[in-house]
């Protein structure tokens, strides 16, 4: 990297510039006329400091300037017939947090580092600022995070989840050789 350009450097790219040759043709012919190694974009820099414009190219096409913003009309809204679906609701009132119940589960409240591999991962607490979140903490369900009733809690009754109806193959008995 050079910091400095000689005199004849800054006149040959003065020269190039005047010429209507790029940037980065300027810099390949002063490198190749002084053995210097000069970038595109120290060519740009040093014709800045120099107060140089940048070249006028005749092959540059003009782009279309962009249409001016105009006042947007407002339209009337159309009528929609009514399909008796109700009015609509004013959504930004914030609904009060549900307090899920669970079928006769009463839970361990273990820490995270606390639960072991076998563990409920079934959160509770956390709600208020400052309260600490802890876990059920019961023996989990084969394949899930949960404890069977925190399992069917946290899913849909009628959707039954082709995971586990996967896991669900008959077993045969085989006799040993």
């Amino acid at each position: 990297m050079q910091l400095d350009w000689e005199e004849a450097h800054s006149t040959a790219l003065r020269e190039y510039v005047k010429r209507g040759m790029s940037f980065s043709e300027a810099a390949r012919t002063l490198n190749e006329r002084f053995g210097t190694a000069y970038s595109r974009n120290a060519a740009i820099g040093r014709a800045r400091r120099m107060g140089l414009s940048s070249p006028k190219r005749a092959d540059r096409v003009a782009r279309p300037k962009p249409p001016k913003p105009t006042v947007a009309r407002l339209r009337k809204r159309r009528e929609r017939p009514s399909s008796g679906s109700p009015a609509k609701v004013d959504v930004r009132e914030r609904a009060a947090a549900l307090q899920l119940r669970c079928v006769a589960i009463i839970p361990r409240h273990l820490a995270l580092v606390e639960l072991e591999a076998g563990d409920c991962r079934y959160p509770y607490g956390g709600n208020a600022e400052g309260e600490p979140i802890t876990f059920c903490g019961h023996a989990r369900r084969d394949g899930s995070s949960y404890c069977v009733s925190h399992f069917h809690l946290t899913r849909a009754p009628e959707v039954a989840t082709e995971r586990f109806a996967r896991a669900r193959a008959p077993l045969r008995l085989v006799e040993a050789a």
